[in-house]
C-alpha cells in the first residue's frame, strides 16, 4: 500500500514537471520590436549632364534624422528671407508662334497643356517676354506703325496690332490654361519714319519724336489690355547698347533716363497705366548704364527696376546693382542657347549662372531666350539669330522635341511657383544652389554640381540632415 501511494505521488509529480516543460516549449518567445519603416520626407527630380535621366522623379527614400556624419552641409535657414519671385519662362517670338501653329490641333494642346498647366507631366512655365512689333526671331521686321517711305504719324492714328494677331490668338491660348502668367514686353525696334537713320538696324530716336514714342508704349499696352492681355511690365529697348542685331535700336543711358523722365513715366501716370517700367535689358558687362539711368532723380521715380543678360559680364553685377539701389527690382530676361551646344556643358553653365545665379543676386525672374524655333533654327529676320535654339524643335506638324533650354527652365518653373521667396542656403563647394519657400510650406531646394566627380552632401534644416548625393554635371530638385 506504502509503495503504491508513493509510486501516485512520484507520478504525479513528474507528470506535472512534464507539463510545464510542454507549457514552456510551446509558447511564443517575446516578439522583437518592430523596425522603423524609413520615411520618405524628400521629393527629387533630377537630370544628368549625359542625357541618360531627364527630369525625372527619383524612387530613392531620402528622409530627415538627427544623426551626424562628416559630409558637407547645405544649410537651409527659411528665417532670412529675400526677393519674391515672378516666375521662370522665355520669350514668346513671333516665330515661336509660328511653328507652334504649325502642329495640328491636337498636338498643339498637347504642347501648350505641357509648357504652361498644372498637370503632372506639365512645367508650369509662369512668366513669358514679347516683342513690341517683331524681335530678330520673326519671319520679318515689323512695328505697330509702319509708313511709306518719306510719311510721318505723330497721332499714331495708324497704329495696329494686327500684324501680330497670331501672337495674340495663341497669348489668349496660353492665358486660358494659366491666366495668371505674367508678361513683360519690349521694343527691338521703335517705328523707322521715328529714327535717325530711317533702318530697322541701328540708329536712334529722334529727339522730336520722343513723347510720340512714349504714346506708341500707351497705345501698345492699352490695345493689348482691350484684347484681354494685360502687360505687368516694359522696357524702353531690348540690348540698346546693340545696333548689329535685325531689327535694333541705339538707345545711349542719358537718352533713355531722359525718355523715361520727360515722356514715358509721366505718360503712364497721365494714361493711369499701372506697367512697371525697367530700364537697361542688356549685358552685365556694363553696369554703368543702369546706374546712370537709376541715378536720374526725375527718372528713378518712375523706374521699377533693371534688367539683365549674360553674354558679357558676370551674374554679380545684378547683386551689385541692387546693393547700390536695394529699392529697386532685379529683373533676368535673356540667354540663350546654341544650336553648336553641347547639352551637358549648356546645363550646367545655365543652371549655375541664369537659374542659381540670377536668383542668388536678386532677380524675381529668369528667361531663357527662344520658346521655339524649327529644325533650321528659324524663322528669323534677314541678319536676325541663325543660331539660336529653342527651348522646344518642332520638327513636324505631329512631333516635337525638348532641347536643354526646356530642362533649364522646368528645374525651377515646375516647383517654384508665383510669390515664392527665396530663402537663405548655403555654398558648398561645387555645388551651386538656391533654394525657396512656396507659398504652400513647402521648401524647395535647387542644386547644380558643377564638379567633375560625384558630390555626396546634407541638406540641413533645423538642426535635421538628410543625406543625399549628386553626379558630376547633374542638376536635382528637392521638395520637402
Amino acid at each position: 500500500m506504502f509503495l503504491k501511494k508513493s509510486y501516485l505521488f512520484i507520478w504525479a509529480i513528474a507528470s506535472m514537471i512534464t507539463m510545464a516543460h510542454c507549457s514552456r516549449s510551446t509558447s511564443s518567445p517575446t516578439p522583437e520590436p518592430p523596425k522603423p519603416t524609413p520615411t520618405n520626407d524628400v521629393e527629387v527630380w533630377l537630370t544628368k549632364g549625359d542625357q541618360s535621366v531627364k527630369l525625372q522623379k527619383q524612387n530613392t527614400i531620402l528622409g530627415f534624422t538627427t544623426n551626424s556624419n562628416s559630409y558637407q552641409n547645405i544649410q537651409i535657414d527659411e528665417s532670412q528671407t529675400y526677393q519674391t519671385v515672378d516666375g521662370f519662362g522665355y520669350t514668346l517670338t513671333g516665330g515661336s508662334v509660328e511653328v507652334i501653329n504649325s502642329l495640328t490641333a491636337a498636338r498643339k494642346q498637347e504642347l501648350l497643356q505641357e509648357l504652361f498647366g498644372s498637370n503632372a507631366n506639365s512645367i508650369s512655365i509662369n512668366y513669358l517676354r514679347l516683342s513690341i512689333g517683331a524681335s530678330d526671331l520673326n519671319s520679318s521686321v515689323f512695328s505697330y506703325n509702319d509708313l511709306p517711305a518719306g510719311e510721318t504719324d505723330p497721332t499714331l492714328s495708324k497704329f495696329s496690332l494686327e500684324k501680330d494677331r497670331p501672337l495674340i490668338d495663341l497669348l489668349k491660348q496660353i492665358l486660358a490654361i494659366n491666366p495668371n502668367i505674367k508678361i513683360m514686353a519690349t521694343p527691338w525696334s521703335a517705328p523707322l519714319w521715328i529714327k535717325d537713320n530711317g533702318s530697322s538696324m541701328g540708329g536712334s530716336l529722334k529727339e522730336e519724336y520722343f513723347g510720340v514714342y512714349a504714346q506708341y508704349f500707351v497705345k501698345y499696352i492699352t490695345a493689348m489690355k482691350n484684347e484681354g492681355i494685360t502687360i505687368d511690365a516694359i522696357t524702353p529697348q531690348n540690348e540698346p547698347l546693340n545696333l548689329k542685331n535685325n531689327p535694333s535700336m541705339v538707345m545711349t543711358a542719358e537718352k533713355q533716363a531722359e525718355f523715361i523722365r520727360k515722356h514715358l513715366g509721366p505718360a503712364f501716370k497721365t494714361a493711369n497705366i499701372s506697367t512697371k517700367i525697367v530700364a537697361f535689358d542688356h549685358n552685365c558687362d556694363t553696369p554703368y548704364y543702369p546706374i546712370a539711368v537709376l541715378s536720374d532723380k526725375e527718372a528713378n521715380p518712375y523706374i521699377d527696376g533693371t534688367a539683365f543678360h549674360l553674354y558679357d559680364g558676370f551674374i554679380t553685377a545684378l547683386g551689385d546693382i541692387k546693393a547700390t539701389f536695394p529699392t529697386k527690382n532685379i529683373y533676368f530676361t535673356e540667354q540663350w542657347t546654341s544650336s553648336t551646344g553641347d547639352f551637358g556643358g549648356d546645363l550646367k553653365w545655365h543652371l549655375k549662372n541664369v537659374i542659381i545665379g540670377s536668383m542668388r543676386n536678386w532677380s524675381k525672374i529668369a528667361l531663357e531666350w527662344n520658346l521655339a524655333n524649327n529644325s533650321q533654327f528659324k524663322p528669323h529676320t534677314e541678319g536676325g539669330c541663325t543660331m539660336c535654339k529653342g527651348a522646344i524643335t518642332i520638327n513636324s506638324s505631329e512631333n516635337f522635341e525638348r532641347n536643354v533650354g526646356y530642362y533649364i527652365i522646368a528645374h525651377a518653373s515646375k516647383f517654384v511657383p508665383q510669390n515664392s521667396v527665396r530663402i537663405a542656403s548655403s555654398q558648398s563647394g561645387n555645388l551651386n544652389n538656391v533654394a525657396f519657400k512656396r507659398a504652400d510650406g513647402k521648401i524647395v531646394l535647387i542644386v547644380e554640381n558643377d564638379g567633375g566627380a560625384p558630390e555626396t552632401f546634407n541638406i540641413k534644416i533645423n538642426g535635421k540632415i538628410a543625406t543625399t548625393s549628386l553626379d558630376a554635371g547633374a542638376v536635382a530638385t528637392y521638395i520637402f
